[in-house]
């Protein structure tokens, strides 16, 4: 087998992809495509650039979500799927989120604590 048989090229987005993509786009800001529709349109059709970054989250940030919900450590743990003593070093500045939890950070301060229950 040949090496480039044994790793996946990344493929940019066709020119027909890349219509399709515009006219969603439009559809929606003319509303003519709801926007649960338009969400549908999957990671692989936009490619890695239109990946939307998670934004850095502070210690101060994280309790302040935390208490503005007026949640113990625990019980936001149990929402994160993380546990207490994680929380409490994400609080205090001793570590800092990454993956998933920060991804479900960037939620909660985006749309709050809500969303995600």
């Amino acid at each position: 087998m040949t090496k480039a048989k044994l790793t996946r090229e990344k493929k940019k987005p066709s020119g027909l992809t890349k219509s399709l993509l515009e006219t969603a786009q439009d559809m929606r800001r003319g509303e003519l495509l709801d926007e649960a529709a338009y969400a549908k349109i999957t990671m692989r059709h936009l490619g890695e650039n239109e990946a939307p970054k998670a934004e850095p989250i502070t210690g101060e940030e994280i309790r302040a979500l935390r208490e503005k919900a007026h949640l113990s450590q625990a019980v936001f743990a149990r929402h994160l799927n993380v546990t207490v003593g994680y929380v409490s070093q994400l609080e205090r500045g001793a570590k800092r989120p990454t993956g998933a939890a920060l991804v479900l950070l960037n939620v909660i301060r985006r749309k709050g604590l809500e969303v995600i229950l």
